[in-house]
């Protein structure tokens, strides 16, 4: 009996080889599971084919312990048994997913950069005609804002701030690995996924114009299988979310009558208004509502995509088809979009894989938004006469054959007429690849690509425009023109790659995966140009369009752009060791056309190291709640090429001159200088992160800090008195600091109902480090054209975005004065004296603060400071999703905080300026605004009735001969928005597949419904001096958004 207790303590005590299969419920293998001895650091990594083997010391006590993200854990006993086949079950709320990252693929829980994602089915779930509608507020650092609501509006996408100051902060867009202009044109039910590379070891592999991130999407692939249809539908109801309040009929001749008694201009307001004892007439009198008239209509959207998948084990294929209409809310406008794509995946045989695939989009717009940022002058905004057009018809004035020269106004249907555009747009991509396995673990892949993009826009300006009244010269002014503009881009790509796993060399515990890689890139782009003049004034858009031979040719300009042409050569390793300690090393090599000799190459280096502590033993005791902690750090550069091909070599243009009655006639060198030392734009980007996912997934997030610094800007650099406007040049450096944070909860899952919320801040603050040769230089928005200098800054320590004004101190009371003395108004001592700015000082007049009282007491240029920053502080979004029995129901926000807008409309709508008979919004309607008009009709100077008059009033007086820029008209930008609402039901499927139909889902869906803000314009998130990316957070006559409401359907069979 001792000897056989003997024995078994020392089968007790000894060692067991363990080996066995690791599966999923499905039955297909598993690489990459980590089997750990329970309470030790002993343990081993699956192979390829699931495949593991591990020495346990101790053969009968021991636990094995199988972890892998996506699955739930399970522990086996060890209990003598040499062979243990293991199943495991997925986890619903696992981060297994694949993420697409430079020239290849990766699990979440492998990542070692800053990467941030969002799938196909969260942007079905959402309709919207555009995909960056679908993902804003899901991304952590990545803020996107439309500039304003017209169906063609530019999107702004900034990742983590972006490092440029005058040059194009847009990140890299790559669809199926080919870099495109847009994504924009890509339908959302097209898109399988997007991922968004924030940080340089995720970029650098991208070199070029990776500095601003990439955002990569991939688009919905074929499957083995049957051919699955589906087909979803919705049709949208929408009108205008805001308007703005503007003075009655009554309210505006009073005031007509007060500017007209402090102009000296009575006559004028007599032969058209009459007499002061006419004004109670205008009470009963009705306003037009040109708002209403103009962006009043209930526009549609009806959109359609349908799609066939399917394939056999050696073909898989993707067809898909979607078409909108888009009627706009402007009169005059729609928007139609037509994508057509395909895609296929051949296997002739085990070792090689064929993929080809192509899109197509072709995109019309008709009728041109409200803010005509591409005006010689924005005075053609149909927004701004909507607002400011006398409230009702006034005769001799509304309806004269000729125009008052100080009236400068025109009706806003006119105006809508006079300013029509016709836009399309083209673009044709297709892609091939071949790839082939030539040994076991060996890839080689070979891309080809050929992006073709093609855009005509032709623009007409009637005899109301300003175009007309001041470009023409001669017998064509002030007859209709029209410019006929057609622009053609070609890109082609190849990219060969090589492939290697150290799968069958090394130890199971450790992976090596190594790529190397070289690409070219050349672009080809060319634009053409008309200008035809002096239509017969009869004439609209499509008379001027068809029959342009009626007009006079004003000039031809032909341009073809020098060759963008990008060399690269790239590689990537990354070391794993039983998935607890990875490491990624990425290299890249550019050379650039763009630059000249021995600056023409950038290199980019990166690493990236992650940590996942969890897997260490002194972790041992979370393993019932914490899934997955990992740490990572990443180090490394990118690059930053965008600036216009030919800036080394001296560009020739073709010139005019009064010798050959204004043709152009002979050659001249370009406005911009050329530079032959340009060289590459380079950021530097430092990343910390941490990656967690707790209770079996069902918590999980990130949290991120980075330092990005971008050195070398290239940077448009004006040099006056050369002869030339400016000259791209190396110059300063700036400095992105951030923090971000993300979660997704999913609180309650159950087979019939569940809840989940997800979550995501970013936090980042910009800093000017150098300018060059410069401590600072202004630049204006240009919205009043001269008459407002200069009201932004750029200077070291600061931002891109500050405005620089005034500060206003309020109105000068009649405190401020010793009295009127022989018809004037004298100022008391020490009072500032602002009539440099704001024109004849008297009470009521809008008051500036002496920023330099030790110096003078004038407010003049020198009283300008900051004041205000268009750059948040914080972004983000939250959204939440709840299921039960078939019902679903999701609520998407987003917000901004912290960014102040520069409110121009406001400046603009408030003040007479030199102009007569011009309306104004109902803060300075009567009762609000100071007054000098006594009961009688006449002007008061005396202080006493003007103090007591104006006792409960707040505005002053809007009587001043220009616009002024102060702190007034900066607003709190900050919002939250209601995105979206949607409720839907899903059929139960025992009932739809009776008839075939394997999903039916019906849905109705609010878009833009409701915005918390303290803005007093139309939309806080707005920013329409899109000429320069110097001047952000501009509101000036932008296309107002819409409210939509959408009735919409899912249906597979």
């Amino acid at each position: 009996m001792s000897l056989w207790s003997f024995g078994l303590a020392l089968m007790a005590q000894g060692s067991i080889l363990v080996q066995g299969k690791v599966e999923d419920s499905q039955g297909f293998p598993l690489p990459g599971v980590n089997i750990i001895v329970k309470g030790s650091t002993i343990g081993t990594v699956s192979d390829i084919n699931g495949n593991y083997q591990l020495q346990v010391p101790d053969a009968v006590n021991a636990v094995l312990v199988f972890r892998f993200i996506g699955f739930d854990e399970r522990e086996i006993a060890v209990n003598n048994q040499s062979q243990i086949n293991v199943v495991l079950t997925e986890s619903f709320f696992g981060l297994d997913e694949v993420v697409a990252i430079g020239y290849g693929t990766v699990q979440r829980r492998d990542i070692t950069g800053s990467v941030a994602s969002v799938s196909g089915d969260a942007l079905q779930a959402i309709p919207v005609s555009n995909v960056t509608e679908a993902i804003t507020g899901k991304l952590a650092g990545v803020q996107i804002a439309a500039t304003e609501g017209s169906p063609d509006a530019e999107i702004r996408i900034r990742v983590r701030g972006g490092g440029s100051i005058t040059g194009d902060n847009s990140p890299l867009f790559i669809v199926d690995g080919f870099p495109v202009e847009t994504i924009s044109d890509i339908s959302p039910s097209d898109i399988e996924s997007i991922d968004v590379l924030k940080d340089a070891s995720s970029t650098a592999i991208y070199g070029s114009r990776g500095a601003n991130g990439v955002i990569i999407v991939t688009t919905k692939r074929g499957r083995e299988g049957r051919m699955t249809v589906n087909y979803n539908a919705y049709t949208a109801w929408k009108r205008i979310a805001n308007t703005l309040d503007v003075l009655s009929p009554y309210d505006f001749t009073k005031w007509q009558y007060e500017r007209a008694l402090l102009a000296n201009d009575m006559r004028r307001y007599n032969n058209i208004y009459g007499n002061f004892q006419d004004l109670d007439l205008y009470q009963e009198v009705q306003p037009n509502d040109y708002q209403n008239q103009i962006f009043g209509r209930t526009g549609f959207t009806f959109n359609h995509n349908v799609s066939l998948t399917g394939g056999t084990e050696k073909t898989t294929y993707a067809l898909s088809y979607a078409h909108m209409y888009d009627r706009a809310i402007m009169q005059m406008s729609n928007f139609n979009r037509d994508n057509l794509s395909f895609n296929m995946t051949n296997r002739p045989n085990d070792r090689i894989t064929i993929d080809l695939s192509f899109r197509y989009a072709n995109t019309e717009i008709n009728g041109g938004g409200a803010n005509e940022q591409n005006e010689v002058s924005s005075a053609d905004s149909r927004l701004k006469f909507a607002m400011i057009y006398p409230p009702f018809p006034v005769s001799g004035l509304t309806d004269a054959e000729e125009t008052d020269p100080d009236f400068l106004l025109t009706h806003p249907m006119e105006s809508l007429r006079d300013n029509d555009r016709y836009q399309n747009r083209v673009a044709y991509n297709l892609n091939a690849s071949v790839a082939w396995e030539i040994i076991d673990n060996l890839t080689i892949k070979s891309d080809v690509g050929l992006d073709d993009f093609r855009s005509v826009d032709d623009r007409f300006y009637g005899p109301s425009t300003y175009y007309v009244k001041n470009v023409p010269s001669g017998e064509n002014q002030n007859k209709p023109a029209i410019v006929f503009n057609k622009q053609s881009r070609e890109t082609f790509r190849n990219t060969n790659t090589i492939n290697y796993n150290f799968r069958n060399i090394l130890p199971s515990d450790h992976r090596v995966n190594v790529l190397a890689g070289q690409e070219y890139i050349i672009r080809e782009q060319e634009s053409h140009n008309t200008v035809v003049h002096g239509f017969p004034s009869t004439f609209g858009f499509s008379e001027a369009s068809k029959l342009s031979a009626q007009g006079s040719a004003n000039s031809i300009t032909n341009h073809l752009s020098p060759d963008d042409i990008l060399l690269s050569f790239f590689g990537r390793a990354n070391y794993d060791y039983m998935g607890r300690y990875l490491l990624s090393a990425t290299f890249r090599a550019d050379g650039s056309s763009k630059f000249g000799d021995g600056n023409k190459w950038g290199y980019f280096p990166s690493a990236a190291f992650a940590w996942r502590i969890s897997d260490e033993i002194f972790f041992e005791n979370t393993r019932d709640w914490l899934d997955d902690l990992k740490i990572r750090f990443s180090y490394g550069t990118a690059g930053n090429n965008n600036i216009p091909s030919g800036q080394i070599v001296q560009s020739m243009a073709v010139s005019t001159t009064t010798w050959v009655n204004n043709y152009d006639s002979y050659w001249a060198p370009s406005r911009t200088l050329a530079n032959p030392d340009l060289k590459w734009e380079t950021t530097i980007t430092r990343n910390l992160g941490l990656d967690y996912t707790m209770l079996r997934g069902r918590i999980n997030g990130s949290f991120e800090a980075y330092i990005n610094t971008t050195q070398d800007l290239l940077m448009r650099f004006p040099i006056p008195g050369t002869g030339y406007i400016d000259q791209y040049r190396n110059m300063g450096e700036t400095e992105n600091r951030g923090f971000e944070a993300s979660i997704n909860w999913v609180a309650i899952d159950r087979p019939n109902y569940g809840f989940s919320v997800s979550g995501n801040i970013g936090f980042n603050k910009n800093e000017i480090k150098s300018l060059g040769l410069m401590e600072n230089f202004e630049q204006s928005s240009g919205w009043a054209s001269t008459e407002i200098p200069a009201d932004y800054v750029i200077q070291i320590g600061g931002s891109v975005g500050k405005m620089y004004g005034y500060i206003s101190d309020g109105r000068y009371e009649v405190s401020d004065f010793e009295g009127y003395f022989n018809g004037e108004w004298v100022l008391r001592e020490g009072v500032p004296n602002a009539s440099s700015v704001v024109g004849t000082i008297r009470p009521g007049t809008k008051k500036l603060r002496n920023l330099n009282p030790d110096e003078d007491n004038v407010v003049n240029l020198d009283d300008r400071t900051i004041i205000g920053d268009a750059n948040p502080l914080h972004t983000g979004g939250i959204a939440l999703n709840a299921r039960a029995y078939g019902f679903d129901l999701s609520a998407a926000f987003n917000w901004s905080y912290g960014n102040d807008v520069y409110n121009a409309n406001k400046v603009e709508y408030t003040s007479t300026s030199k102009y007569h008979s011009r309306n104004m919004i109902t803060m300075m309607e009567d009762g609000k605004r100071w007054t000098n008009l006594l009961p009688d009709g006449t002007i008061s100077n005396d202080p006493a009735e003007l103090a007591a008059m104006n006792a409960n009033t707040t505005m002053w007086s809007p009587y001043m001969p220009r616009f002024v820029f102060s702190d007034w008209a900066v607003e709190d930008g900050s919002f939250l928005r209601l995105n979206t609402l949607t409720l839907g039901y899903t059929l139960p499927r025992d009932i739809v597949n009776r008839v075939n139909i394997q999903n039916l889902r019906f849905y109705v869906s609010g878009y833009n419904l409701y915005t918390w803000t303290n803005y007093t314009g139309f939309d806080p998130e707005v920013s329409t001096r899109r000429r320069t990316p110097l001047t952000p957070g501009v509101d000036y006559s932008a296309y107002p958004r819409s409210r939509s409401i959408v009735f919409g359907m899912n249906l597979s069979f």
